[in-house]
């Protein structure tokens, strides 16, 4: 067996990371919730982390106290604003092994009542921000050789479910995004990486007014992604239960996945 079949077949799709102490990370969409969980748990494994999002007291809230830190405050949906947080980081780190873009805002709504200001709106964050994150970074990347992009999707993506008719739309292109990434920039020595979580209590999670399946604390997220980096997946789901659940159900021919999907949400 080849070292490339037994990586596929093992699920390591790319270089597991010993250690990371030292290690350079971006995390974009980081004020709050998996995104400010997550830069505490590399801040803890002795990473150095810039963190970014529009609002720089909440930003400073989450790496108070941390010396390897840096607060790099900007609006995602800004393209002007890119640029110069882009070179604030690569000056503050000294360079970028990993970026992690996580900014996202979620609108539920059904087919019949919707808001096309907030559709636009959604893909700007959720979608359009994340090419002009790569516009920047994958030629820095590129230049040095070696780093990783981790797009941070949903369960969502895959398959239509009530109410998220937005939400997962926007998760559904980032996750074919990531996978024409993983194509064509593993081969030139990066590291892709999507992110698919389930229900997470955060502040975007807290409008929606059903029971939440496998639902997680951001902590307990954080610790599920930095596993699967560490072990070099390209999808890192979770919870494990639940996401596999969705998974498999998107699997299933449409007749019988609909009535299931009917039969679970009540809609």
């Amino acid at each position: 067996m080849t070292c490339g079949l037994r990586s596929a077949l093992t699920g390591r799709l790319n270089p597991a990371i010993a250690d990371w102490a030292g290690r350079r990370v971006w995390i974009v969409g980081a004020s709050s919730g998996i995104g400010a969980a997550l830069a505490q748990a590399l801040l803890d494994a002795g990473a150095h982390v810039a963190v970014s999002a529009r609002r720089l007291d909440a930003l400073e809230q989450v790496v108070a106290g941390r010396k390897a830190a840096l607060a790099v405050d900007f609006d995602a949906t800004d393209p002007a604003a890119w640029p110069s947080a882009f070179e604030r980081v690569v000056a503050g780190l000294g360079g970028i092994d990993l970026v992690v873009l996580g900014a996202a805002r979620y609108e539920p709504a059904h087919s019949w009542d919707f808001d096309i200001a907030k559709v636009e709106a959604s893909f700007d964050l959720n979608v359009v921000s994340v090419y002009r994150a790569l516009a920047l970074v994958v030629p820095h990347l590129l230049a040095q050789g070696h780093g990783g992009i981790a797009l941070v999707g949903s369960i969502a993506a895959y398959t239509g479910l009530p109410r998220a008719m937005i939400y997962g739309a926007t998760k559904a292109a980032l996750r074919n995004l990531a996978e024409s990434l993983y194509f064509e920039l593993e081969p030139r020595g990066l590291s892709v990486y999507l992110i698919s979580p389930g229900f997470v209590a955060t502040p975007m999670s807290s409008v929606n007014d059903f029971p939440m399946p496998g639902l997680l604390t951001p902590p307990q997220a954080a610790a599920h992604i930095i596993e699967g980096l560490e072990r070099g997946r390209f999808e890192i789901r979770f919870p494990r239960g639940f996401a596999g659940a969705v998974k498999w159900v998107s699997r299933l021919p449409e007749r019988l996945r609909f009535w299931l999907l009917h039969k679970a949400t009540g809609m």
